[in-house]
């Protein structure tokens, strides 16, 4: 299939309105909020100011109550909470794991669930955050990929991914306190639940919010996308998005990689790295990730390594080595420990940073590719013991 081909999926993304509803200011760009206010009887020529102090209440202090926004007039508070919200995702469960990593499961409209995970390290926290509900690629090794896509989450659902894990480390600053540049979530990854690149506008629209500077104000620096490899909106991403990109690349043939990440055989790997070479912020030296699961006797090998620093020449890059994190059922078995140090010090003294991924959350299936699978597992379970005692309907 030709690499300018449309790109078509069978997702809808759900109206942030409805009929009978007010409307969530969360998720809405400068522009899109000022209309919505003129639209609701903001004089026009105070949009604009109404705009950054209701930003800068949302996104910089936190706050969902519009009666807290004591910069505006009390009856234009009031007039703003009769037709508009300030409304996150709900969090359904939250689990800890020994090493800190924290899983949420959180409700979204529909009632569809997404999970997020929140990663403590030294000097820094990663969330790695969600852009659909299910998964479209299949990836074999993925269990979040056994998961039927259900539909695209809007910009309002990614953002308040955001938002949520803020709330729950208590990480929203107080007004007139001193400015405090130690961030507990000083990292977002767009590696959760979904295909970012199938979802680009929201993803997008969600990620100017995080990196504004007047309101959660992430650096570009600090956000990644993780594609499987969307050929023709990686440019897009550079140019409308302009944050670190990540690509799921996991095997040095089309063989192997057709059969671990069938988009593949959309968008080859020849196709796929002549994007990455073209790609705007490689002239600026800005090292594009390869993620590269390590699978025992699948592409692993010394000659997958060899293979693998030929592939990516002139690409300023980094490769992270994830050893796979089984799940029940899979066809496959992480490689060795030996193994991966092996693979990892080929790449190493070809001259290419190859840091091998610690586990993380593995205890409550909050690892990488584990996402939503224990609720899954659960529900299923459920239905089972319903239907056994005869009360399914």
């Amino acid at each position: 299939m030709s690499a300018t081909a449309p790109i078509t999926q069978d997702v809808h993304t759900i109206p942030r309105k409805l009929p009978e509803g007010p409307i969530n200011l969360v998720g809405l760009t400068r522009d899109a909020m000022r209309e919505v206010l003129i639209a609701h009887g903001t004089p026009e020529k105070q949009a604009k100011m109404r705009v950054g102090q209701i930003w800068q209440w949302i996104y910089q202090w936190g706050k969902r109550d519009f009666a807290e926004m004591t910069n505006l007039a009390k009856a234009y508070r009031a007039d703003l909470a009769e037709k508009f919200v300030i409304e996150v995702p709900e969090v359904v469960t939250r689990q800890v794991s020994e090493d800190g990593t924290r899983k949420y499961l959180v409700r979204i409209a529909g009632g569809h669930e997404v999970e997020i995970v929140y990663i403590p390290e030294e000097g820094r926290g990663t969330l790695c955050v969600s852009s659909q509900v299910g998964c479209t690629l299949t990836c074999s090794f993925c269990h979040t990929g056994t998961q039927k896509l259900v539909r695209n989450l809007t910009a309002a659902e990614i953002i308040g991914q955001v938002m949520v894990v803020r709330d729950d480390l208590d990480e929203w600053p107080e007004i007139g306190a001193p400015k405090d540049e130690t961030r507990l979530l000083s990292n977002i990854v767009l590696m959760g639940m979904g295909e970012p690149l199938y979802n680009f506008e929201n993803v997008r629209d969600a990620m100017k919010i995080a990196m504004d500077a007047e309101g959660i104000q992430l650096s570009r620096r600090r956000i990644t996308l993780s594609t499987s490899g969307v050929v023709p909106e990686i440019a897009r991403t550079a140019q409308e998005i302009g944050c670190q990109l990540a690509v799921s690349f996991h095997a040095t043939t089309d063989e192997v990689r057709d059969r671990l990440v069938p988009i593949n055989k959309r968008w080859n790997i020849e196709t796929l790295l002549a994007a990455l070479r073209e790609y705007p912020k490689v002239s600026n030296s800005e090292r594009i990730t390869f993620e590269y699961v390590m699978l025992d006797g699948v592409n692993d090998s010394d000659e997958d390594a060899r293979r693998l620093i030929k592939l990516i020449e002139g690409i300023p890059a980094k490769i992270n080595l994830i050893p796979f994190n089984e799940w029940p059922g899979a066809p496959y078995k992480r490689s060795s420990n030996n193994r991966i140090r092996r693979f990892a010090d080929i790449i190493y003294k070809a001259g290419y940073a190859s840091p091998i991924r610690t586990p993380r959350g593995e205890d409550i299936m909050a690892a990488c590719g584990q996402l939503k699978s224990a609720t899954e597992r659960a529900r299923k379970s459920r239905r089972q013991i319903e239907a056994e005692a005869g009360l399914g309907g």
